[in-house]
């Protein structure tokens, strides 16, 4: 089955160049932090996110075993508090998978509130061009509020400024998660 990862992948891929800055805003299990430190390569840097620290360790694990570039930094903190770690307008890309991380305790899941501050940060960090792709997984304890928040905030940006693209999995049931990107069409 096509995942909604692979999806945002396709489009990080055609996105991130040797020597840029990435962030990973919900690092989980390393896999998009592997992606962004591989595409960016030994000039660019990655920064990842997460507040658990099973995270952190599975990443590290993660991107020890693939050999990628050691240009990462795993920060134990909120996406929300990304800005803290770099300047405005800097950024190529950034991910988030929202959710909770595989494997690990479901209670543990991004929240509304602290989403929607860190992809408003977001915006501030991409440089001009910069992508913004966000996993919206709907359902589950917090999905549901997340989406609610999410949805309505990135239909009002500013059309001038930025271009949304929303896509669906029209014939999947059961509240199939959804794919967005978000790109920077101005300077900051």
């Amino acid at each position: 089955m096509y995942q909604i990862t692979d999806w945002c992948r396709h489009f990080i891929e055609l996105q991130v160049q040797p020597g840029d800055l990435c962030i990973d805003a919900t690092m989980g299990n390393g896999h998009d932090t592997e992606l962004l430190c591989r595409l960016s390569g030994r000039e660019g840097s990655v920064l990842a996110f997460d507040i658990q620290p099973l995270a952190l360790a599975n990443t590290q694990k993660r991107l020890s075993e693939t050999g990628v570039p050691n240009n990462y930094r795993l920060i134990l903190d909120s996406h929300s508090h990304m800005e803290q770690y770099a300047d405005a307008g800097t950024v190529s890309c950034i991910t988030f998978n929202l959710g909770y991380l595989p494997g690990s305790d479901h209670t543990l899941a991004t929240k509304a509130s602290t989403s929607l501050e860190a992809v408003r940060q977001s915006l501030s960090l991409l440089k001009k061009d910069g992508l913004l792709s966000l996993c919206i997984y709907s359902g589950g304890d917090t999905g549901f509020g997340e989406r609610d928040a999410l949805l309505p905030f990135l239909k009002e940006l500013d059309p001038r400024n930025y271009l949304v693209i929303l896509s669906s999995y029209y014939n999947r049931p059961h509240h199939p998660p959804i794919p967005v990107l978000v790109r920077r069409l101005c300077s900051p």
